[in-house]
């Protein structure tokens, strides 16, 4: 289900955060609106939010930015933010293709957020905390230019959608992301959203 967080106290990076204001290609009022109705950030002398790379920030509270930007504007500003995720979270280092393009997901996933304080992925030892869900990875043919992707985590389905898109098409712009199945969909109250990326 979207919007809802899986645990109490988990925390965005604010490298993170500000894909939200950078998904709005135009006018930042409103994302800037929205991040400061719900504590994120700091109104900037321009007059568009200020957020700090370096800090951490609520992911209730972002969450519930989030349904505020789709309740307003609908699920395409939540695909463009999606699509600038790439731009903005830290990603593993190992990224040359599309099949390390979207396997690397869930890893950045848990790397742009903490839960007591830990960044939930550990890049020497490899330790993956639980807590926010994940991006999942399946080849099913080896040899055909497919990967299911099942995302399992409390975060809009066209955002999630916009991430897969951006990644793949770092290394082929022709790749396409569908959603296998509309009628079982965290839009809907599903648990989960399947993806097929095909190049």
């Amino acid at each position: 289900m979207e919007f809802q967080p899986f645990e109490p106290g988990i925390e965005v990076n604010g490298q993170t955060v500000w894909s939200i204001v950078d998904g709005f290609m135009l006018s930042k009022a409103t994302p800037t609106r929205v991040l400061l109705e719900e504590g994120i950030g700091t109104l900037g002398p321009d007059g568009v939010v200020q957020i700090d790379p370096a800090a951490w920030y609520s992911q209730e509270a972002w969450l519930r930015a989030f349904q505020k930007i789709s309740n307003a504007l609908g699920m395409q500003v939540l695909l463009n933010i999606g699509k600038r995720i790439p731009e903005n979270a830290i990603f593993p280092p190992w990224v040359v293709d599309v099949e390390s393009a979207i396997r690397s997901i869930d890893i950045a996933y848990h790397l742009n957020h903490r839960k007591g304080g830990k960044v939930m992925f550990d890049l020497n030892t490899h330790e993956m905390l639980e807590g926010i869900g994940h991006y999942g990875f399946e080849r099913p043919h080896p040899t055909k230019p497919l990967i299911v992707s099942e995302c399992r985590n409390p975060y809009p389905c066209a955002f999630d959608r916009g991430i897969l898109s951006a990644m793949a098409r770092r290394f082929a712009p022709t790749a396409t992301v569908v959603h296998l199945d509309e009628h079982v969909c965290r839009r809907t109250g599903a648990e989960a959203c399947t993806y097929h990326v095909k190049w």
